[in-house]
């Protein structure tokens, strides 16, 4: 696994946490972080994705709403609703990570801590979010 995936699966990790047990990034991503194996980077990488879809929640929720039509937030599954967090965070607000990079790693990660299922309708919102994102500078490395 890379770097990246591996700092995007701690930050939805630490996401579930904040959204099913009420608590601060900082302590879901204590508990995440405490005991994993991934290296100082991918911690860093993990919890700006983390600080970033936690911090701009509402945005991001505003986005989703506007294109998951006939899915309210709260009856999507959690782990999906923190994938589409995440990757929208990552789609709107890093946009040196190229599109094609951000999609599929949420349907992979979908496809791991979810469901086929849910990897197809995670892929139509995401597919509607990118239009709304801004223009790209230099693509990021997967080296983190």
């Amino acid at each position: 696994m890379g770097r990246r995936r591996q700092g995007r699966e701690t930050a939805l990790q630490a996401l579930y946490l904040c959204d099913t047990g009420k608590m601060s990034v900082e302590e879901a991503f204590r508990i995440v972080a405490y005991g994993s194996p991934a290296d100082e980077k991918t911690l860093l990488f993990a919890r700006e994705l983390a600080d970033g879809a936690e911090t701009n929640k509402d945005d991001l929720d505003r986005h989703i709403r506007t294109v998951a039509r006939n899915w309210s937030l709260e009856r999507m599954a959690v782990v999906d609703r923190n994938i589409l967090r995440m990757s929208s965070y990552e789609l709107l607000h890093q946009p040196k990570t190229p599109v094609k990079v951000v999609i599929d790693e949420a349907l992979e990660i979908a496809k791991s801590f979810s469901s086929a299922e849910s990897s197809k309708f995670i892929n139509g919102i995401l597919d509607k979010i990118k239009d709304h994102r801004p223009p790209a500078a230099e693509p990021a490395k997967d080296g983190v």
